[in-house]
């Protein structure tokens, strides 16, 4: 399809939805299983692009990963904290966790590796990684532009110590060198510079890195360090992954706007995903919230009448775009704030929120760190996804409550939810127009 309408909900939604695995941790625990002992099959696993790409890199180093898509498993066969491949040349389209996390533990193996992806890919700066590998003994070089993909790894173990990073344009580049020390000679010990971005993805990249036997430790009152000992080593295990808060946030979006009820099974207090914490951001515009050990409940005001916020969403800006693409329905402005390093992400999030929701119809300032968005009568358009998934999902639920809303090139949402439009219609009882 090269766009999809679809239609108003005709009523409050009231469901229980399904949303697959989550991709942060499914990328996260396929590079941990693939460095481990022995072998893991990962559970409940997401299916798509993003974890495709990972998949058949490290199949391309030498890693045996088994996908089974229907059954929502991988099945990977550990490499020991190395590749068997001497030389591999990887692609990982636009996925930013295989692109960082594959980077950091390429030094481990011994050969000549490189590493590329889509255009937008190539303007993604990660030369905080590559700093940080090569004052770890690494030799890790961006190629076209230095500090940007592609990137070639000359590898032969990396020795570890000490090193700085800046934290203030992704938490990746974190998560992804912690997760290759464990392999380090010297252990590795990281002192952030500047605020960290996007923290939560931190405890939850060290939940997953303790399931497989591996523990980090950290600064946990200023973010400032964060230290891998020497000589542990990640052991194969089953390991099952939970629910992905991050796509759950458009379904519990789709009960605000509708004034209906969505819960999400699997997903509780017990999770690590920062982005369950947007459910908080609807409690905060008027709806009811329930948590519990096995499962999330959002209940939207009657009416769908919400309340607008001012919120720092820096910590979990993947749901910035959720917000915006429900803000038109608030009673007053909402603010977002703390979210330029989205600006990085598959395109930049907040001048294409801002676009968009002019495109609506919506009175909209534009700041480096955020927007302000006032409350309009919807028109009705076609909106730009800009090959980034959240930009569809998000503006698919601006539609459940406005009529005439094209999302164009649906089938980018393939890149962590491909089932997402049946899904959404499964929950609200709409369609969806090719």
């Amino acid at each position: 399809m090269s766009s999809a309408t679809v239609a108003p909900a005709a009523r409050p939604i009231d469901a229980v939805a399904r949303v697959p695995g989550s991709k942060s941790i499914t990328n996260r625990a396929l590079l941990i299983a693939a460095l481990a002992d022995g072998d893991s099959e990962l559970v409940g696993a997401l299916d798509s692009e993003d974890t495709r790409y990972m998949a058949a890199a490290l199949n391309a180093l030498g890693i045996p990963v088994q996908a089974d898509a229907a059954g929502e498993r991988f099945r990977v066969r550990g490499g020991g904290g190395s590749f068997p491949a001497t030389e591999a040349d990887l692609f990982v389209g636009n996925s930013g966790t295989s692109m960082r996390f594959l980077t950091a533990a390429l030094p481990l193996g011994r050969g000549v590796y490189r590493i590329d992806g889509v255009p937008r890919m190539r303007q993604r700066p990660i030369a905080p990684l590559l700093d940080a590998l090569n004052d770890l003994g690494a030799d890790a070089r961006g190629q076209a532009e230095a500090g940007f993909p592609p990137v070639t790894v000359r590898a032969a173990g990396l020795r570890g110590g000490r090193t700085r990073m800046a934290g203030d344009l992704s938490s990746q580049f974190l998560s992804a060198l912690v997760q290759a020390a464990p392999y380090a000679a010297a252990g590795v010990e990281v002192e952030v510079v500047g605020d960290l971005v996007s923290k939560p993805y931190l405890p939850l990249t060290a939940a997953v890195m303790a399931a497989f036997g591996v523990e980090l430790v950290w600064d946990r009152d200023g973010w400032r360090w964060f230290r891998v000992a020497p000589g542990q080593r990640y052991r194969g295990r089953v390991y099952r992954v939970e629910p992905d808060a991050s796509n759950a946030s458009y379904f519990f979006a789709a009960a605000a706007v509708t004034g209906g009820r969505v819960r999400v099974e699997g997903l509780g207090a017990g999770s690590a995903q920062g982005d369950l914490r947007f459910v908080d951001v609807l409690a905060a515009m008027g709806c009811a919230v329930e948590v519990t050990g096995g499962w999330v409940e959002v209940r939207g005001p009657e009416g769908g009448a919400l309340r607008g916020v001012d919120l720092d969403l820096g910590a979990i800006s993947d749901t910035a775009q959720t917000l915006a693409a429900i803000a038109p329905f608030a009673s007053g402005p909402t603010t977002i704030r703390g979210v330029g390093h989205a600006r990085l992400k598959e395109t930049d999030r907040v001048a294409a929120l801002a676009t968009e929701l002019r495109r609506l119809g919506q009175d909209v300032v534009e700041r480096p760190d955020g927007l302000t968005i006032t409350p309009a009568p919807i028109v009705p358009a076609a909106i730009e996804t800009y090959d980034d998934h959240r930009m569809a999902m998000s503006f698919a639920i601006t539609a459940l409550r406005a009529p005439g809303i094209a999302i164009l090139d649906p089938g980018c949402v393939a890149k962590t939810f491909p089932a997402f439009f049946d899904r959404l219609a499964e929950a609200t009882g709409t369609g969806t127009r090719g």
